[in-house]
């Protein structure tokens, strides 16, 4: 039975994003390892190693993840590898190094580079280069937006292919009906009248809620009944809290921590917004656009090829005209933004995602 191997740095990613990939393999009677940071049962997968890849890379425990890496893979004749994440992809392309003498293929999928447009001169001065270098032991490389897509063409004797990223559930977020709305806002203690803006993100840095925070400022008067939901959780969460505080602008700013009922959420909310620095392809404004909902964004990678300014909703710059965008929004209700996102986000469904990955895979199978 052929073998593939899926690697990413940790279990979450694997769970989250890619098992309709491994059943796409398990159903086509492939053997599917995969190898990740994590002791997690994960469907569709005959051997699960736990592998201690670790995000930085000055950590030295990637240098144990690089040999356990390289003796997995020196153990199996693995048909193809695809891997996933930064680090788990630098690490298993040179862990694979020798297997692709052999005749084993090597995928990589790059959800965002680090370096981008915009990004600190560190970031290029450091990943670019690795980026570059490790294209020349890789066989396929997929991006998944556009900006990315033209910075792999700079590469080294890489296939490079734009995919629709990992693929939104239709099936979990469908569109929103106004009487479901109301019930989920009673179930949930919101009023009818509430004007609801909701942001499903890992309180991060790159995630900048702290911009949002200046938003709500300049809105709270405007919008008397305004409310910002921040659905995750992540280190910057006692931060924001005391910033919240010192705004002011505790009651219209709700931390809901980590949640498992986004599609819920999304379905009582008005407005889906993202202050991300930058972006692979995000999955939070693909599932608010599944729902219906209009989009406010920050103008950064990922975000710009999901949102077209004026068309599906707003790519903004600043605090001010973020802000801006937002009362145009709430002043004009019947938007045909929610309708335009509804027919936009076909083109990223699961399905089509996966269909789209499978024409890769036959290539290099």
């Amino acid at each position: 039975m052929k073998k593939i191997l899926f690697t990413a740095s940790i279990d979450s990613h694997i769970l989250n994003f890619h098992i309709p990939y491994l059943k796409w393999f398990y159903e086509r009677g492939f053997e599917v390892h995969v190898a990740s940071n994590g002791t997690s049962e994960i469907p569709y997968v005959s051997k699960k190693y736990n592998v201690p890849i670790k995000r930085s890379p000055f950590n030295i425990e990637n240098m144990y993840g690089y040999k356990q890496l390289c003796r997995i893979i020196n153990e199996n004749n693995y048909y193809l590898i695809h891997c996933h994440t930064p680090m788990g992809g630098v690490l298993t392309r040179f862990a694979a190094r020798s297997a692709r003498k052999r005749g084993t293929k090597v995928l990589y999928t790059a959800h965002g580079f680090h370096f981008y447009k915009g990004a600190p001169m560190k970031n290029w001065i450091l990943y670019y280069p690795i980026e570059k270098l490790l294209s020349v032991f890789t066989d396929g490389l997929l991006t998944i937006n556009h900006e990315d897509f033209e910075m792999a063409k700079t590469f080294i004797n890489t296939k490079t292919f734009l995919v629709p990223g990992v693929g939104v559930d239709l099936e979990k977020f469908k569109p929103q009906k106004n009487e479901m709305k109301l019930l989920l806002r009673e179930y949930y203690n919101f009023q009818k009248d509430d004007f609801i803006l909701i942001y499903t993100a890992e309180l991060s840095y790159r995630k900048r809620q702290d911009f949002l925070f200046d938003v709500i400022e300049q809105l709270k008067n405007k919008i008397p009944k305004i409310k910002l939901l921040l659905a995750g959780s992540g280190e910057l969460y006692s931060k924001y809290l005391e910033v919240v505080r010192v705004k002011g602008i505790e009651k219209y700013v709700i931390f809901l921590g980590y949640r498992s009922d986004v599609s819920k959420l999304l379905e009582m909310s008005d407005l889906a917004v993202s202050s991300s620095r930058q972006e692979g392809l995000p999955v939070n404004v693909m599932e608010a656009m599944a729902v219906g909902l209009p989009i406010v964004v920050t103008n950064c990678r990922g975000n710009r090829d999901l949102v077209v300014n004026g068309v599906n909703g707003y790519t903004e710059k600043d605090p001010t005209g973020f802000a801006n965008a937002i009362l145009n929004i709430y002043h004009s209700r019947e938007s045909d933004f929610g309708k335009k996102n509804q027919e936009l986000i076909k083109k990223y469904s699961i399905s089509t995602a996966l269909e789209r990955v499978g024409e890769i895979y036959k290539e290099y199978l």
